[in-house]
């Protein structure tokens, strides 16, 4: 029995109900704390962008949605690794493969022989990973 009490009171214990009420309110809220990809796949069926996602995931899910211009447009104003690499995703996704490897190299990465369905997926998780 007292074991049971020391686990219902310890901190790791503690801190993870503190957590989930939080991530709770927030979502009631409406506030974005935590996306995993399956969530962000299921954000793709809204009409507008989740409000706190990066200017990266903001291109991602443009492109998500079919919108490759919008996407583009996004992206090119940013000059980064990350944005090099979904700038080079996007110009393969167009078929512009010499203007896609310009900007693989630019983001320090090689062109992937993965399909492109994998690849957006690819940048997605890893950006989720990282954005939040």
């Amino acid at each position: 029995m007292q074991a049971a009490i020391v686990n219902f009171l310890s901190p790791d214990f503690i801190l993870r109900r503190i957590y989930t009420r939080f991530r709770l309110l927030a979502m009631q809220s409406g506030v974005i704390l935590y996306m995993d990809i399956t969530q962000f796949k299921q954000s793709l069926s809204g009409s507008k962008a989740p409000e706190k996602l990066s200017v990266y995931m903001k291109a991602m899910w443009y492109d998500g949605k079919g919108e490759w211009e919008a996407a583009h447009n996004i992206i090119q104003e940013k000059n980064d690794d990350t944005a090099a690499w979904i700038h080079a995703y996007l110009h393969r996704k167009e078929g512009d493969i010499g203007n896609a490897d310009y900007w693989y190299r630019r983001a320090g990465r090689k062109r992937p022989s993965a399909t492109l369905d994998k690849e957006w997926e690819d940048i997605s998780v890893e950006l989720l990973n990282t954005d939040n």
